[in-house]
């Protein structure tokens, strides 16, 4: 099934490139900047400034860790979210840049061997949009992609493939050019198939059916913090508990949600002792009482409820690779792994799958 499927566009890079293109291109053309712009002196602390936070890169790639960490080799330097399929013996990963990839795990793995990832969607009719959180619905052989335009906030969308042949199964439209600049960021599925993806950038909840239609909207004057700037990046990371509501978090309050779905979509503010959750990213429930929360610093948090998620409190926290900046989290042979945003290395490059100790 397609619904509305946008119209292909690569990105305006432009917003990126124009303080640069200032820097470099129009300040020296003054006179009065030329000479200390192209003078040993700022040539040499050019150099410090740039080899300080590559040594320091270095030095984390290089540390020994107790930890475990998959390590795997990507076409892309940019890796939102990765979940583990126990059935496919692999790691499936979403592409900022656009698609979906696997990293096979071979039964006779070793920790010294780099991975490798495999492209196994690229759809032509979303070049040019992100493909963020990713959520496995086993029970019916799919994977569930969060697809959004990430710089013109233009377009979102939730994309349904098959985990044997990834033929796209359906493509729902969930905000176009004539609607408010919206972020599909991620996404949680219930027990009878039904989606429900977040708006990081207007802090609310699309719901999609089974088949792919868009039900409803979902939004509450608690998703709104009081300080306009939090608001900037809101409703983020997101899952179903098997009770029969969704957690989800705001990213910049840190505030953490509970939805329960058989009460009308009520919304509660779950109390946090040790929070709030500041920078939370993705989610992932490892047991009904517990919840891992990938971050910014520390880059890990585990939290714990024991009233059926009417509070919680902070129990563990994990720094992993601070450069790398952990966006998900999944769980694979009762282990949580972290996954982290930026991958290393040229033109190869290498990503990281971080073991959360608990």
């Amino acid at each position: 099934k397609t619904n509305q499927i946008p119209t292909t566009r690569s990105p305006s890079v432009w917003p990126l490139l124009k303080p640069l293109f200032f820097l470099v291109i129009l300040i020296p053309q003054k006179k009065a900047w030329r000479s200390g712009f192209c003078s040993a002196r700022f040539l040499v602390f050019l150099f410090i400034v740039s080899a300080l936070p590559i040594a320091y890169i270095v030095s984390q790639e290089c540390a020994k860790t107790d930890h475990h960490v998959f390590h795997y080799h990507s076409s892309g330097f940019f890796r939102e979210c990765a979940k583990w399929d126990d059935q496919g013996r692999r790691f499936l990963v979403s592409f900022l840049e656009g698609g979906v990839g696997e990293i096979h795990v071979p039964q006779n793995y070793t920790r010294d061997v780099v991975l490798q990832e495999v492209t196994v969607v690229k759809d032509s009719d979303l070049t040019g949009n992100a493909s963020n959180g990713i959520a496995l619905d086993r029970p019916r052989n799919r994977l569930l992609v969060a697809v959004a335009d990430v710089l013109g906030n233009r377009y979102g969308g939730l994309a349904a493939y098959d985990l044997s042949t990834w033929k796209r199964l359906f493509l729902t439209k969930l905000s176009g050019p004539g609607d408010e600049k919206s972020m599909a960021d991620d996404v949680a599925v219930d027990a009878d198939g039904n989606a429900y993806v977040t708006d990081v950038k207007g802090s609310k909840i699309w719901k999609v059916g089974v088949d792919g239609e868009l039900l409803s909207t979902l939004t509450n004057p608690l998703f709104t913090p009081k300080e306009w700037y939090k608001s900037l990046l809101g409703l983020n990371g997101i899952v179903y508990h098997p009770d029969g509501y969704l957690i989800v978090i705001h990213t910049l309050s840190g505030n953490l949600f509970k939805i329960d779905l058989g009460k009308g979509d009520e919304v509660k503010l779950i109390e946090v002792a040790g929070g709030p959750l500041a920078f939370g990213d993705g989610l992932e429930l490892i047991f009904p009482t517990k919840l891992v929360v990938a971050a910014g610093n520390p880059f890990g948090r585990l939290v714990e409820s024991t009233d059926r998620w009417e509070t919680t409190s902070v129990v563990a926290k994990f720094k992993g690779p601070m450069h790398r900046l952990a966006t998900a989290a999944t769980v694979k042979d009762g282990k949580v792994y972290l996954n982290h945003m930026f991958g290393m290395g040229y033109p190869r490059k290498t990503h990281a799958l971080v073991e959360f100790v608990l």
